[in-house]
């Protein structure tokens, strides 16, 4: 196997936003400057969110305005709703991500909204970007299994793609939000979601809580997917899928693909430098515990 693979760094964002200590900005913005140097083409750094729902991203304007920007590099924002498009906006983020749920139980605890709810409430973000050329990344969450509903149909996870890419978003990412998928189940959604859109545009996203991430990789290149979402040091999970562990790790992702023989365009040595700068953190996190 041979060609390029990205890795789309989403560690300083989704990896550290449910850890429990409170992470000052100057280590955030450590973390994401080492990552600038990696060789990612893209680090989601920010998170545009109500402080009450989410502490550990407040500040993230201070992050976007105080790392140091790699060329080459776009540095994105979760905005779930137009003042966090404007924020985003005012903190120069380069692109920025709106979040829906492909099943009904999870929108409505992760964001108190059903899914049409959700999707209309991105529609003026998304047109506002559009005006500036601003790329929208959407997140479609509980692609196969929801801690709420059960098994998640991959027809509804088409249907929500489908609303978003539509919408205008450039890439879907697909999450695992519980880490329970299996390369089966991340096969038929896929199978599913490629009638729907081109498989250049989608991405995986997947957490490594039951340890099959790695194979839930390989079944998503088998089909011809070409990015995947990771957190360097495993950073992460999700505050409303109640046990749902880590991201998997950026460089078990970029280790394994390199294995396959892939290009990631990745300094393993950056990495596991940010890898254990990122693990310090969970453990001094820990130690407060």
């Amino acid at each position: 196997m041979t060609g390029y693979v990205e890795i789309f760094e989403v560690g300083p964002r989704d990896g550290l936003q449910n850890e429990k200590r409170e992470i000052p900005v100057s280590e955030k913005i450590e973390l994401v400057d080492c990552l600038s140097n990696a060789g990612f083409k893209r680090i989601e750094c920010a998170s545009f969110v109500s402080p009450k729902w989410v502490p550990q991203m407040a500040g993230s304007g201070e992050v976007l305005m105080g790392i140091k920007r790699a060329n080459g590099v776009r540095y994105a924002a979760l905005t779930p709703n137009m003042r966090g498009y404007e924020d985003a906006l005012a903190a120069k983020a380069d692109e920025i991500a709106v979040f829906a749920s492909a099943s009904e139980g999870f929108s409505r605890a992760n964001i108190n909204a059903s899914i049409e709810e959700s999707l209309d409430r991105f529609a003026p973000i998304l047109e506002a970007a559009r005006h500036i050329d601003l790329p929208v990344r959407g997140y479609v969450s509980c692609v196969t299994d929801c801690p709420f509903d059960g098994p998640t149909a991959p027809s509804q996870v088409a249907a929500v793609a489908d609303r978003l890419f539509a919408m205008g978003c450039y890439e879907i990412s697909l999450g695992d939000t519980l880490g329970k998928a299996t390369p089966d189940s991340i096969a038929r959604m896929l199978l599913k979601v490629r009638d729907v859109i081109p498989v250049g545009r989608l991405a995986g996203h997947f957490h490594d809580t039951s340890g099959r991430a790695l194979a839930n990789i390989d079944a998503a290149l088998s089909l011809g997917v070409r990015v995947f979402d990771a957190a360097v040091g495993g950073l992460g999970g999700c505050p409303y899928a109640p046990g749902a562990a880590g991201n998997v790790a950026t460089e078990a992702v970029a280790a394994h693909l390199e294995r396959l023989g892939y290009d990631t365009g990745l300094d393993m040595d950056v990495i596991n430098q940010a890898a254990q700068m990122a693990r310090s953190m969970r453990g001094e996190q820990e130690a407060h515990v």
